[in-house]
């Protein structure tokens, strides 16, 4: 059998495995709490951040005299430790519990008050040398600790967020130049309507991305308001004067994030999770935005006889245990379902958000796995659409041609000529027979040939080359 230490805490004793960094609070935690199989060592983002608070914490508390230097000095080192990625398999606890993440602060205290003892010379659960509470979490309550470092775990995410989505623009954009000689129908309603290129297309694409980044960039900087040193709910009780101030400015030091400040009501960011849902918000827009993307490009790729098939993706994998030569856009399909998921967390961040009660939301564990997440998926499918399709993606140029000579959308261009009237009967005609619509206008002698070549030179057709 395994060797255990026993520990106590206000319900009694419990039995802890001699080896672990965690204590009782810990241990009682992985009891109440098997929903699901995610602990926090899956989030190393949040169990960085948790560290960074903590040293911060320590540092402060050191500076206003509540925390002897001896002791300041090994939380530090233990923080430090864990913020270069050790220990983290010690954060066992589930990312769903309840307590407004009391046990997730408790973890977090109880390993690094152990990792501290050790690096006194003491053994693990001599807690009257280092305490978790007394001196790790001193001046501190889960309702400050925890929100603060979601919100340094979410910069960290979309900090990577932002990188992936700049790369898939970029490659929006590279192809956006390639294909920028080559003309196509656009359309509306899924009908034909109006000459284009695929470079503009492309780059339509590259826009919105990049409009995205700008809105994800200003939820970000939400991010950084902090209700640390507000303690149980906001009044800062038990914290000692100074403390705050020097708390949040090491946090500045430790992340090298310039614009993190304080509160300037703490009692109300304390209860309030409003950054939170508007993070999701944006995060559901981006997730909406790149899914219609890869709409279009399950679309523009369809076929490759049978569909509309002016692109091609890259194969990446066999389509079919039945039809043979059947390829699949794997790719987007991924992509998509990402984004389903993500429009489903913004649900459950919403109904978290709106139970909150009084002085404190209790709900901020759903609200931290949610976002941590969809971020997570978000940044590793813009990631694998940029690099495994679509800088991959062909274009189908005699295809295309082909596409663009047939369609009475071309009489578009010539009705300012013809006339509205004249322009729609030979639409309808063209589509009746099958003939293409220039065809009968030359047949008919409506136009002189020099007009009609000026009116569908490329560049009148499309409004100017595409600008990546």
């Amino acid at each position: 059998m395994s060797r255990t230490r026993s520990e106590h805490d206000m319900l009694g004793e419990i039995s802890v495995p001699a080896d672990a960094r965690y204590g009782a609070h810990t241990a009682r935690a992985l009891v109440n709490f098997p929903i699901t199989g995610e602990t926090l060592a899956d989030r190393p983002h949040l169990v960085a951040a948790l560290a960074t608070v903590k040293e911060a914490a320590a540092r402060a508390n050191a500076e206003v005299g509540a925390l002897s230097p001896e002791r300041a000095a090994a939380i530090e080192q233990a923080c430090a430790e864990i913020r270069a990625g050790q220990w983290h398999d010690q954060f066992v606890v589930d990312l769903i519990q309840g307590g407004a993440g009391t046990s997730t602060n408790m973890n977090a205290n109880e390993v690094i008050a152990n990792r501290a003892l050790e690096l006194l010379g003491r053994a693990r659960g001599d807690y009257a040398a280092l305490h978790p509470l007394d001196h790790v979490n001193l001046g501190q309550s889960t309702n400050d600790v925890y929100p603060t470092a979601v919100k340094l775990a979410l910069d960290r995410h979309l900090a990577e967020l932002l990188a992936a989505l700049s790369g898939l623009r970029e490659a929006f954009a590279d192809k956006a130049a390639e294909f920028a000689d080559v003309l196509k129908m656009g359309r509306t309603q899924l009908q034909d309507a109006v000459p284009m290129t695929l470079g503009q297309e492309f780059a339509a694409f590259a826009a919105t991305l990049g409009e995205d980044e700008q809105r994800l960039a200003e939820a970000r900087l939400l991010l950084h308001e902090l209700n640390l040193g507000g303690t149980a709910i906001g009044t800062g009780l038990n914290a000692r004067p100074g403390y705050r101030e020097r708390a949040v400015a090491r946090l500045r030091e430790l992340t090298g994030i310039a614009t993190l400040v304080s509160a300037p009501d703490l009692i109300e960011a304390t209860q309030d999770v409003g950054v939170f849902v508007q993070l999701s918000g944006v995060l559901k827009r981006v997730a909406v935005k790149l899914s219609k993307i890869c709409n279009d490009l399950r679309l523009l790729s369809s076929g490759p006889q049978a569909g509309l098939g002016e692109i091609e993706l890259p194969a990446r994998q066999a389509g079919s245990s039945i039809m043979p030569g059947k390829v699949n856009p794997v790719i987007p399909e991924a992509v998509n379902q990402i984004a389903f998921e993500i429009i489903g967390h913004d649900v459950t961040v919403t109904l978290a958000a709106e139970g909150g009660q009084l002085q404190l939301n209790a709900f901020e564990p759903i609200i931290a796995r949610a976002l941590t997440a969809g971020l997570d998926h978000l940044t590793a499918g813009a990631r694998v659409l940029a690099e495994h399709c679509v800088r991959g993606i062909t274009a189908r140029r005699e295809h295309l041609a082909d596409l663009v000579a047939t369609s009475t959308g071309l009489v578009t261009a010539l009705s300012p000529a013809l006339g509205y009237e004249t322009a729609c009967t030979l639409a309808r005609e063209a589509h009746r027979t099958g003939r293409p619509a220039l065809e009968l206008v030359r047949e008919r002698r409506l136009l002189p040939e020099d007009q009609m070549g000026a009116l569908l030179a490329p560049q009148a057709l499309t409004g100017g080359p595409s600008r990546p």
